[in-house]
């Protein structure tokens, strides 16, 4: 009888591809949101600037964290 193995293996590389694009695209939405509100608008309302804001520091903390948590820990521990 064979035994069902219930838990799934992840696909590190995927993720790690997936989560730094994801991150790359936070990064890109953030900062060419701001450029472009401030050249089309000139001035943006605070809840607008910090929506950007937040999307850069997230997009650039994925970027960095993903490839080293998905890419290099996991894959060693697993």
């Amino acid at each position: 009888m064979r035994s069902m193995n219930r838990t799934r293996s992840i696909d590190y590389a995927l993720v790690t591809k997936y989560g730094f694009l994801l991150g790359l695209g936070l990064l890109v939405i953030g900062g060419g949101g701001e450029l472009l509100g401030h050249a089309l608008l000139g001035e943006l309302p605070a809840w607008e600037n910090a929506l950007f804001f937040d999307l850069e520091v997230i997009g650039t903390a994925l970027m960095l964290f993903v490839p080293f948590i998905f890419g290099i820990a996991l894959p060693l521990i697993d």
